[in-house]
């Protein structure tokens, strides 16, 4: 199989490159995006390897299927930047890869609660100039406290895992939720009214676009810290700088950001930022922001190549696909 794989950072070589000789491979490394402009550079390949802002719209899926390609390989869990409607017409299999470390995502998601609850990054920045004040940085234990986890999948799940080792009261929402978790679901509504630290690991879709809003943000508890590692689109940012403004909300760890294509993932410390709400956010001492990398560790990125190349490897010779999204 010969795969275009969009979106290339040096990472994904160093993975991809090695197992797609056991795989019988040929991957295309393309360091551009996938979108209306650069599709064109998988003429003649069989499928297309994809990530978090690679975006196959309507126009795209139709430009695939004219050239013969029949199989979107997802390396990621999420797939929100697929038109499914446009792909399913067009008889394309759409497949993901729906688990590759949940631990180090909610790993992540409570390192970047313990730094801004901590406020850790500030803590660093002075200590680095030898300025030794406290003063200002003072935090709140998270001992008996209430933690409120919005998505219990896989993710959620090593998150609840986590709080709970903390000995925090945790409260969950999901809308398939599993009794089996050493957690207590409740309404939404009473999460955000009761939680002091909220923590997001559901997928976005139409029912969880700014699942936090002004609204929801108005139920919270003052001070309340949120952290998302999932997808940016969950929360509504302009309601989030409205929020930090106003000083109910004591703090934010944003790993992901509804506007972060071209800026996430990229070296543009040069360039003059034009997303006024994320420069905006960035001058908040209680706001912590990454460059979407709660996945990232060894064992993860091992983990996404090789389940990747099985779903190729499965799709090119019959097999059952156990992944798929359609």
């Amino acid at each position: 199989m010969d795969i275009a794989f969009f979106g290339t950072k040096p990472y994904d070589k160093l993975w991809f490159e090695p197992l797609s000789k056991e795989y019988s491979c040929h991957i295309h490394f393309i360091e551009a995006k996938m979108n209306s402009d650069t599709v064109v550079l998988a003429e003649g390949s069989n499928a297309v390897c994809i990530f978090v802002n690679d975006y196959v719209t309507a126009e795209v899926a139709q430009r695939l299927s004219s050239m013969g390609i029949k199989l979107i390989l997802l390396r990621c869990a999420g797939f929100n930047n697929v038109d499914l409607s446009a792909t399913k017409e067009l008889g394309i299999t759409v497949l993901r890869v729906p688990s590759y470390s949940p631990a180090a995502v909610a790993e992540f998601s409570m390192a970047a609660i313990l730094a801004v609850n901590r406020q850790l990054h500030r803590a660093y920045n002075r200590s680095r100039d030898f300025n030794m004040s406290i003063n200002g940085l003072m935090g709140r234990d998270m001992n008996c406290k209430t933690a409120g986890v919005i998505g219990t999948g896989k993710i959620g799940q090593c998150m609840i895992d986590i709080f709970n080792g903390f000995h925090m009261k945790v409260l969950a929402y999901d809308v398939y939720p599993n009794e089996n978790l050493d957690a207590v679901y409740v309404p939404l509504d009473e999460l955000f009214e009761k939680s002091d630290f909220i923590s997001l690991h559901c997928p976005l879709t139409k029912d969880t676009y700014h699942i936090i809003n002004g609204n929801s943000i108005a139920r919270m508890r003052p001070g309340v810290i949120i952290s998302n590692t999932s997808r940016g689109s969950l929360i509504d940012s302009n309601a989030l700088l409205d929020g930090l403004k106003e000083g109910k909300i004591g703090g934010v760890a944003l790993d992901v950001y509804e506007e972060e294509e071209g800026i996430f993932y990229e070296d543009v410390s040069g360039k003059i930022i034009q997303d006024d709400v994320l420069s905006r956010l960035s001058t908040f001492p209680n706001v912590l922001i990454t460059s979407h990398m709660g996945f990232f560790t060894r064992e993860a990125m091992q983990a996404i190549a090789i389940e990747t190349l099985e779903n190729a490897f499965a799709y090119e010779n019959g097999m059952k696909l156990i992944n798929i999204v359609q």
